[in-house]
């Protein structure tokens, strides 16, 4: 019994550590979201909640770990903190601001 091969088949590359490889890839993976390097520059929620004090100002300079922001989310106050240093370019948020997860709340340059 012999199989018949599907010439019918598209493959892709697929480069892995340098060395590219010819396989079927899904159609979840051709659709899927690429890959981007995290911008610390900008500060986005990390889940939904209610912003409940903002500690800097807009042109003031913070430094590494500096408390930016409060965020109440579930009966919880986090505190959101710069993960470098820098100025603070713009606050998107003010006071009693709701937020859902990932929304931009400061930038830095």
């Amino acid at each position: 019994m012999s199989k018949k091969k599907n010439e019918n088949v598209k493959y892709g590359s697929l480069v892995i550590e340098g060395v590219e490889y010819q396989t079927i890839l899904t159609e979840k993976y051709k659709t899927r979201k690429p890959y981007q390097e995290k911008d610390f520059s900008v500060i986005t929620s990390f889940i939904s909640g209610t912003i409940v004090d903002v500690f800097v100002k807009e042109k003031k300079k913070v430094e590494k770990g500096a408390p930016l922001l409060a965020l109440e989310a579930m009966k919880m106050k986090n505190q959101i903190v710069a993960p470098i240093s820098g100025v603070v370019k713009k606050i998107h948020v003010k006071n009693n601001d709701k937020v859902v997860k990932g929304q931009l709340l400061v930038e830095l340059e």
